[in-house]
């Protein structure tokens, strides 16, 4: 444990991110690091359209007025960041759900429309103090793996259940086991103790129906609803609390949002807020320190290098770069003049998951002889061979 690196410090050996006085608490993402963030959020994204949601995109800058009709004015504008632009009181959002709430109101919903799962992964800013700011961890602007599902009464069940059985599942892709918590009524929440106490049993319905065990985290949940907290050990037997399912009677009452019934009548939907990751930010930099930069190779920002070992296998190793590409394959070459027991060192370094060796052999029989970062040997194989290899391991997630 005492060589373990702060997921600062790997950012700068790897090359993956920055911050900057100019803007405090803001990250610069680098290429590297960049790629893992896009990389993570296309999953995320791609498993959500499958899952029927529909992604939205809204405003960064709005008007006061819309937080103070949700709510939220009242209990977190002293964490808000607030402009004012020719005469006209602005703050940038530092939460998603008021616009995915106008989003719903554009429409007559009937309850045959319903779930309605919005999701959004807009930039959010935060008036963090700079004293709290910690890298990744802790940042005045990030965005969340955000959705707000708006769901009839009788749709909170299922709805919760699903999110459930995702969630975990989500969590092991990086080897990580989840706990459950139900976290309740704030002592400072806004609406009808009676909705509260509703909702509340809903959650704690849910968590029985999906047959998880849970604790109990009293006075814990948002303002507006109680929440499901997930929690998750890292490689460092270290607890983070990631994904939050909350249930929300009350931003539907503030919003006076409605579904027509199938008697015809008006009825108040329900709000589902939540999140896998949390701040795709925070969560990036878990990563970092669970894995200490060495990512799996489907997220990893170069998948592969390849290393000549003379200046005359160049011309065979950029027919091979291209190759690679083509399939989809984030590959590198170093074909600096060095022996390749430095290029191989270099490229441990940089904690690339495969090493492709190409030397007068492989270029005679276009094959390729491949070694792990960890030092284990691959052996020779034909670069179709060696290719689906690779391929299957990105496909897999492994």
């Amino acid at each position: 444990m005492a060589n373990l690196k702060d997921h600062r410090q790997l950012g700068q050996e790897l090359d993956l991110f920055s911050f900057h006085d100019v803007a405090p608490g803001a990250v610069f993402w680098h290429h590297n690091g960049y790629l893992i963030y896009r990389t993570l959020q296309e999953y995320l994204r791609n498993t959500l359209l499958n899952e029927g949601y529909l992604e939205i995109f809204t405003p960064v800058m709005v008007k006061n007025d819309l937080f103070k009709k949700s709510g939220h004015w009242d209990f977190y504008s002293e964490n808000m960041f607030k402009l004012d632009v020719e005469n006209q009181a602005y703050a940038l959002k530092p939460m998603n759900c008021p616009e995915a709430c106008l989003i719903y109101m554009t429409r007559v919903r009937s309850y045959h429309d319903l779930p309605i799962r919005l999701a959004d992964f807009g930039a959010l800013h935060r008036n963090e103090l700079s004293g709290v700011l910690g890298g990744l961890f802790r940042a005045r602007q990030f965005s969340i793996d955000d959705a707000h599902h708006f769901v009839r009464p009788d749709q909170i069940q299922d709805e919760i259940e699903k999110l459930l059985v995702y969630i975990e599942n989500f969590y092991k892709l990086f080897g990580f086991k989840s706990e459950f918590f139900l976290s309740t009524k704030p002592d400072k929440a806004m609406g009808d103790p009676k909705l509260w106490t509703e909702a509340e049993k809903d959650l704690e319905q849910a968590l029985k129906n999906a047959r998880v065990k849970y604790g109990i985290k009293e006075k814990d949940g948002a303002f507006y609803g109680p929440k499901i907290d997930i929690q998750i050990k890292d490689s460092q037997n270290r607890d983070w609390q990631l994904a939050t399912i909350q249930l929300d009677f009350q931003i539907p009452e503030k919003m006076q949002l409605e579904y027509i019934d199938k008697d015809g009548k008006p009825k108040r939907p329900v709000i589902i807020h939540r999140a896998v990751t949390g701040s795709l930010e925070r969560f990036i930099g878990i990563l970092i320190e669970h894995y200490q930069g060495a990512f799996p190779m489907w997220l990893s920002p170069v998948q592969v290098i390849l290393l000549p070992i003379t200046d005359a296998q160049n011309k065979f190793t950029q027919k091979v770069l291209e190759m690679l590409k083509k399939e989809g394959i984030r590959v590198i070459t170093d074909e600096k003049s060095a022996t390749l027991q430095s290029k191989i060192r270099d490229a441990t370094l940089q904690k690339i998951p495969v090493l492709g060796i190409i030397g007068p052999k492989e270029a005679e029989s276009e094959s390729i002889s491949a070694r792990t970062r960890e030092g284990k040997d691959l052996g020779r194989t034909k670069l179709s061979e060696f290719i689906k290899r690779v391929r299957d391991e990105i496909d897999k997630k492994i």
